[in-house]
């Protein structure tokens, strides 16, 4: 079958240990399930698997994806839970010592066939495409979990979201206004805030530019070039949520101004699988379309992977299972 996978991972230069080729169908475990990929989703994590950053030992070669849609053996159109507890674990799923998904222990989505628990495969809607229901794990289920679990944000509220155009930031722009959440957006260019406003952004201004007023809550992805802004414009008593740090980790915490206006600051990660459902729920019944800013065969996956690593997202970034002419480093 043909498969994006890494086999030697290259901290320098991730995308020289890309490789599009054929790989064996990986085997059905007892409580698995076979499905016919259809689409599959690229996410940052699966740059830093080409570079080697891993939470788990890899086994090599490894083929990557965290996120697919496609078919069971009989024709029902499924859609994938990227998260794959400890065994024996209850409760988050994230909480537990030992979790992964799929990439990690498991082979990826990345290929025209994969392997899931039975818990991990839900029905598809028919309102989404495979494409957009294989936008809606990691980072729409990160950002779902962000907002409506870790912020506490009611309708009416203020969020600033930091960065317009990655995937996390769009879905929270998109979840947040048919929430009846006033969105405020930052972006460093004119054409990723034009893409936050055409999302549902009520304002959007420039990286770091003063806000008319403190917020309730921000949603922070990108770290350190924005780590500051946000401590200065969240509210007193107000919430940072923090899943990201594309710009680099600011060691600097301004520790008197944590106390002294009694900010929370939370980490967050994934979602659970009660989380999944119900975000697919929430994004079928209020018709939102996953902003897919790419959309690739996977025989063309390297281009993908190279938008990404250069910053150039606008959305999802998709990959369809489409043959074409494999090709390695």
């Amino acid at each position: 079958m043909l498969a994006a996978y890494v086999e030697t991972p290259n901290f320098a230069d991730p995308l020289a240990a890309l490789i599009v080729g054929e790989r064996p169908e990986p085997e059905i475990h007892a409580g698995w399930t076979h499905v016919t990929v259809e689409a599959a989703s690229l996410n940052r994590h699966d740059i830093w698997t080409l570079q080697g950053v891993t939470a788990h030992p890899l086994s090599l070669p490894m083929i990557l994806g965290c996120d697919g849609a496609g078919r069971l053996d009989d024709g029902t159109e499924v859609m994938l839970y990227p998260v794959i507890p400890a065994p024996g674990w209850y409760g988050v799923e994230t909480h537990g010592e030992g979790w992964s998904v799929f990439s990690e222990l498991h082979p990826g989505t990345m290929a025209e066939c994969v392997t899931a628990p039975v818990r991990n495969v839900l029905r598809r809607p028919a309102q989404l495409s495979a494409a957009a229901a294989a936008s809606l794990g990691t980072t729409w289920l990160t950002a779902y979990r962000m907002l409506f679990t870790q912020s506490g944000l009611q309708p009416g509220a203020t969020v600033l979201i930091q960065g317009a155009s990655g995937g996390v930031n769009t879905a929270l722009i998109q979840l947040g206004s048919a929430a009846g959440i006033t969105v405020w957006v930052t972006g460093s260019t004119p054409e990723k805030r034009a893409l936050a406003e055409r999302l549902g952004a009520h304002r959007t201004f420039a990286t770091n530019e003063a806000l008319p007023r403190r917020v309730d809550a921000v949603m922070e992805t990108v770290g350190q070039a924005t780590w500051a802004h946000s401590l200065e414009w969240v509210r007193r008593a107000g919430t940072i949520v923090v899943v990201g740090m594309t710009s680099g980790n600011d060691p600097s915490a301004n520790v008197a101004r944590l106390f002294l206006e009694q900010i929370r600051i939370i980490g967050s990660g994934m979602g659970t699988l009660e989380e999944f459902t119900r975000l697919v729920e929430f994004v079928t019944t209020n018709g939102i379309k996953p902003e897919i800013g790419m959309s690739l065969p996977l025989s063309e996956a390297r281009e993908g992977f190279r938008a990404m690593a250069e910053g150039r997202t606008a959305g999802k970034i998709v990959f369809t299972m489409s043959r074409g002419r494999p090709h390695g480093p």
